[in-house]
């Protein structure tokens, strides 16, 4: 899989690119603020997740028949588009970068490389309950993190604890659901559906609001 684009509906897509060398030729769509942003870049492979980023948002724009408005970070590290226009998500693990892109509604994604070590941090993001349902296996907590991750990254606000804020309702490995809630916040009425799914060793999941 060298690109995977995704088309959800009418309004919103997703791609995940291999992270590789890109030439400056594939850069010429960026904005100017984004090329100063990418001068400012000194670690090579910081630059190659920023750049594959930045080429998978253009293929969402491409499946969605929209020109390229250029990106940037508010204080929270949210992306959000020049025009004001549609809403991002972007995600990176080892060796892929992602975006999604929605024309009317927030969005939020994750990618997660699955590892046994995310069995012992499990308490540090868990609430008790889920803790009781999920197996001790990598694959069922890592769908669990990144379900929180791209919760978190929808509602666009610092200060949510994954543990205490985000909580799950039982799900299984064979899921390609999982449902979430945020609690104890502005958003806490708020209920999400999270889409879950396998990339070889990858979980990428995604939600929008």
């Amino acid at each position: 899989m060298q690109t995977k684009i995704e088309k959800i509906d009418s309004s919103s897509a997703l791609a995940i690119k291999i992270i590789s060398d890109q030439t400056q030729q594939d850069l010429d769509f960026l904005s100017f603020r984004e090329k100063l942003s990418l001068a400012n870049i000194s670690h090579p492979e910081k630059k190659q997740e920023w750049i594959t980023a930045r080429l998978a948002i253009k293929d969402t724009l491409d499946s969605l028949s929209i020109p390229y408005p250029g990106f940037f970070k508010d204080e929270h590290g949210k992306s959000h588009s020049m025009n004001g226009n549609g809403y991002v998500s972007l995600s990176h693990t080892m060796g892929y970068a992602g975006a999604i892109y929605h024309r009317e509604n927030p969005v939020g994604m994750d990618m997660d490389l699955i590892r046994e070590k995310i069995l012992r941090i499990g308490f540090r993001f868990l609430d008790s309950s889920e803790l009781d349902f999920l197996s001790k296996d990598p694959l069922h907590y890592t769908m669990a993190w990144s379900a929180k991750e791209s919760i978190f990254k929808c509602q666009g606000k610092r200060g949510v604890s994954f543990r205490d804020n985000i909580l799950l309702e039982p799900f299984c490995v064979e899921d390609k659901i999982i449902r979430g809630k945020i609690r104890g916040t502005d958003f806490a009425d708020h209920h999400y559906q999270v889409e879950s799914q396998l990339l070889g060793d990858v979980v990428l999941t995604y939600t929008i609001w």
